[in-house]
């Protein structure tokens, strides 16, 4: 094992990955720059509203759309507003190819407490293949890894066993599970009770947190932060009437901000209470008109 490897998996053993993790948007202004300002505050908000951690740069970031200066404006900001509150930044680094993800962790060496890493997308490499990526970035990453499994969009399907498998290599230290539902995979991935699953589907975060999942990234959390932590601590508690009302509750919640494509409604929410200066998206996407929403 290289230094790095090892760096990476001291890191992930420390790492409890745990909690509610908001994945921020890009707030930009009327002409179309980042509203670091903005971003800004919604990074405090988050944190002192009892997130655990801040993803940079997921999906929810619109980071395709960034230029790279724009990609590290954003991650300072973040890095800045985590320092502040103890909390863990994660930051989005996933290519197609192993070689090229590699060097994006590198990059990312001082600057983030853990990568958010989608399994590779399109190619579908089978079980075998996604395995030997990951070793290979477990191998050289200078900090650890939360594996991002979503197969309605990555094309690939990962059973139990192999998540498991994945979890078990010493510089991951979790991964995001949003699977588009529950089903004998997902209930035998948390009935072998491993640490570091969250949920990544906000409409199921309740039953997966149910189900043993240490917490949830979630893009609707920047609407109602201190209640998603408060579901996450009722389901620790073992208080279940309050989680069950708390999760049919967010729910709801859940499905607005998921009316079009993340994050074109979020953000129309999000401007509406006043909290980013625009609803503006790039192109693809296009901005999301919430009616009477």
């Amino acid at each position: 094992m290289n230094w790095t490897c090892t760096v990476a998996a001291r890191q992930a053993s420390r790492m409890e990955l745990h909690g509610i993790h908001v994945p921020l948007v890009t707030p930009f202004d009327a002409d179309g720059a980042l509203a670091l300002d903005a971003l800004e505050r919604l990074a405090h908000d988050s944190l002192e509203a009892g997130a655990a951690g801040l993803v940079a740069l997921g999906t929810t970031g619109e980071p395709g759309s960034l230029t790279d200066a724009e990609q590290d404006a954003v991650i300072e900001v973040c890095r800045r507003a985590t320092d502040a509150h103890g909390a863990v930044l994660t930051v989005g680094a996933g290519h197609g190819g192993t070689a090229r993800t590699a060097g994006a962790l590198a990059a990312l060496a001082g600057r983030a407490d853990a990568a958010l890493v989608a399994v590779p997308g399109f190619v579908r490499p089978g079980e075998a293949g996604v395995l030997a990526h990951f070793r290979a970035l477990a191998a050289a990453s200078p900090l650890p890894l939360m594996i991002y499994h979503i197969p309605y969009r990555t094309g690939q399907r990962l059973g139990a066993d192999t998540l498991l498998d994945l979890l078990a290599l010493p510089a991951v230290a979790g991964i995001k599970y949003a699977a588009g539902g529950i089903d004998e995979e997902t209930v035998a991935l948390l009935a072998a009770g491993p640490r570091g699953v969250l949920a990544g589907d906000d409409l199921f975060l309740s039953p997966m947190l149910a189900l043993g999942a240490d917490g949830g990234v979630l893009a609707s959390a920047h609407l109602e932060t201190a209640r998603f932590v408060a579901l996450h601590r009722a389901w620790q508690d073992g208080d279940a009437a309050l989680a069950r009302k708390l999760g049919a509750e967010l729910a709801a919640l859940s499905r607005t901000a998921f009316a079009g494509p993340n994050p074109t409604a979020l953000k129309a929410l999000l401007h509406r209470a006043g909290r980013i200066p625009t609803p503006a998206v790039r192109l693809p996407l296009l901005a999301h008109d919430l009616g009477d929403a």
